[in-house]
Order: structure tokens, then C-alpha cells, then sequence
């Protein structure tokens, strides 16, 4: 395996001076960000930049297979959405009132973020559309979430497969999500529940692709990531080293690390599908070797930053000041980056979770 461990300070002890070489923020025409999926999944467009060349191409999602080598190995991750959001009213003024799921944190204890106009107050009930469903506020937490207590039985997963909707991110219709999002803002291969937001990289693939794929030789293994609030939590320090991540739950298998490990041993590609993919993968080689792993993560990548464990990505088109717009960054160069998010713009591809992709070779 080939080392690519820093030799030099890490990325956390590096002067200010990189401050002005990552690409972070952009203008991006409102009309841009995709409102609604592709229609086909696989026949949105693929934004193909390539570091070695330095060159930018420009193909379809279904071309795919004829874009990797013979070998590489998919990493994907399974997580799957809960229907997260919560609607409904307060019983003691009236009032709307919307929450996201964001944990549970004991049998009957859920932690959730509020929204609704006025303050809210423990001790009041909520009563959630459709019900029927109380939830009792408890208090409020240290970061402004509130904990909860639903006066109806059945596991958080439960409850919300039965009175939550989808979580769609406010710049899709303003998070109001439709009947056909219940699958759409879903990857095919979801299978762990516990995201409350989609790994939109993964939401292009179909099962006829992944057929094609593996007639080319191409093989997939999977990761999980619940993905958490904190994917669309736009950076507030002048300084974004200073920004603190929010911890998200991940796992990588055994099997799975034996078969990355193989895959760089023999030469073959490891493409990382997604940014979620990718913190997975480099949290696990976090000591310089990449092992199975289980556990919360942390893990903030931006320039510069010497990957262990990805050697290729597919990716979406990220929010500008963001933290995945800076691991993007690290990982494709800042220079070809910023090419590549301007052509996107000026070719008028479709950005964030519905939107278009592109693969970093």
C-alpha cells in the first residue's frame, strides 16, 4: 500500500498563508439549485474533471462504467433516511410547529430541533400531524435543541415511519416534500436506517447501472454514515479551521476494510462515493492503516490533506462556505475546483442534493 501519510506539519498546524488557496465561496444563480430530481436517475449529467490532466469533460451519470478501470472498487454508503420531519401544532396556543429528529437518546427521549413562532416553554405539548401523536417538551439543551418525550410506544424509527415526513433540505421547495421524494430522496441501496439527510452522491445509481458496472468489473462495497444537521451547516468562523464539526455515527466492516485494503494492494482504484464515503474511509485510516471501524466522527477535511484511503470520488455539487466544498477542495486541488464549480455554473448544471454530479479522477 502506498503511504501517504504527511511527512511534514498536518493540515490542523499549517500557517494561515493557505487560507486564500482553497475555493469556498461562489454566486450561484437561485435557478441552479435543482428543485426536483432527474427524472431517470442515472441520466444526470456528469461533470468529469481529471487532476493529473487537468482537464474537464463532460459526460452522463450512465457513462459511468466506461469512465472507471476494470477492478476499481465502488465505496458507497447504505444509510438510510428517517422521515425526520415532524408537523404539527402547539396544544396551548395553537401555533404551527415543525421539528427535525436529530437523535434519540434514551428508550422514550428524542433530542429535536424547534421551530415555531414565539418561545416555547417546558411542559408543553405538541400535537403532530398526522397523529395521532403528543409529544411533551422537556428542556432545552445547551446548543438550543429541545429533548422531547412522545406519549405514544414504539422505537423513534417507528414512530417516525409513522408520523414523520421527509426531510428535504430547505432549498428544495422550502423542505416541502412530496409523495414521490419518499423514494427519491432515497439511494437505492439504502438499507441502515438513521440519516436525516440524504448521501445525494449515491442517489444517480440504479440497479441497471450497477449491473453495467460489474460487466465491466467494476465492484462496490458499502459504508455507513448516518448523515447528520450538521451537512448543511454553513461555516461562521473567519477562520473555517476553526469550525467545529458535528459528530456523526459511522461504521466500516470488516469485510469491507479487507476489501479496500486488497483493492490498493493490487493497484486498483478505491472511489469514494460521496464526501460521507470518503470521512468514513479516512476516519478508519485515521493511524495510517486503514482497519475496521466503528464509532462517531469528527473528521473536518480541507486543504491540504494527504488521503490514505481514496483514490477517486463522485460527488455532488456542494453549498458554497461549506465543509464538504472544502474537502472537494482537498481532494481535487483548489485550482481545479474552482474550474470546475465555474464551467458547472456557466453550463448551467444543477446543483446540491437534486442536482447534477461529478467524478474526480
Amino acid at each position: 500500500m502506498i503511504d501517504r501519510r504527511p511527512t511534514g506539519p498536518t493540515p490542523r498546524t499549517l500557517g494561515r498563508s493557505l487560507m486564500s488557496n482553497a475555493f469556498f465561496d461562489y454566486h450561484l444563480p437561485t435557478e441552479l439549485i435543482a428543485q426536483e430530481p432527474c427524472p431517470a436517475r442515472d441520466q444526470s449529467r456528469l461533470l468529469v474533471a481529471r487532476r493529473k490532466e487537468n482537464t474537464i469533460s463532460h459526460c452522463l451519470f450512465s457513462d459511468l462504467p466506461q469512465l472507471l478501470n476494470p477492478g476499481d472498487l465502488l465505496v458507497l454508503n447504505d444509510t438510510r433516511v428517517l422521515s425526520a420531519r415532524l408537523i404539527g401544532r402547539r396544544m396551548r396556543t395553537g401555533g404551527k410547529w415543525e421539528g427535525l429528529f436529530l437523535r434519540e437518546l434514551t428508550a422514550g427521549k428524542w433530542e429535536v430541533m424547534c421551530q415555531t413562532r414565539g418561545r416555547l416553554a417546558a411542559g408543553e405539548t405538541i400535537e403532530v400531524e398526522p397523529g395521532p401523536l403528543l409529544i411533551d417538551l422537556i428542556r432545552k439543551t445547551d446548543e438550543g435543541h429541545w429533548v422531547i418525550a412522545p406519549q405514544k410506544p414504539g422505537s423513534a424509527y417507528e414512530l417516525l415511519q409513522a408520523h414523520g415526513r421527509v426531510p428535504l433540505p430547505p432549498y428544495i421547495r422550502k423542505g416541502l416534500a412530496r409523495p414521490e421524494d419518499q423514494e427519491r430522496y432515497q439511494t437505492v441501496f439504502a438499507s441502515r436506517m438513521g440519516a436525516i439527510a440524504a448521501p445525494t452522491a449515491g442517489l444517480h445509481f440504479t440497479e441497471a447501472l450497477f449491473t453495467a458496472l460489474r460487466e465491466r468489473g467494476i465492484d462496490r462495497t458499502f459504508v455507513t454514515l448516518h448523515v447528520g444537521q450538521g451537512t448543511f451547516q454553513p461555516i461562521q468562523t473567519s477562520d473555517y479551521r476553526d469550525h467545529q464539526m458535528h459528530r456523526e455515527w459511522g461504521q466500516l466492516s470488516e469485510e469491507a476494510a479487507n476489501r479496500v485494503v486488497s483493492a490498493r494492494k493490487e493497484g486498483k482504484r478505491v472511489v469514494a462515493v460521496g464526501t460521507t464515503s470518503v470521512r468514513v474511509l479516512e476516519s478508519a485510516a485515521a493511524a495510517g492503516q486503514i482497519r475496521a471501524w466503528s464509532g462517531e466522527t469528527d473528521l473536518f477535511i480541507y486543504p491540504p490533506w494527504v488521503f490514505t484511503a481514496v483514490d477517486a470520488l463522485v460527488t455532488n455539487f456542494h453549498l458554497p462556505r461549506s465543509s464538504l466544498l472544502l474537502l472537494v477542495n482537498a481532494f481535487a486541488g483548489p485550482d481545479l475546483t474552482k474550474r470546475a464549480y465555474v464551467t458547472a455554473i456557466a453550463r448551467r448544471y444543477r446543483f446540491y442534493s437534486y442536482g447534477d454530479a461529478m467524478l474526480i479522477l
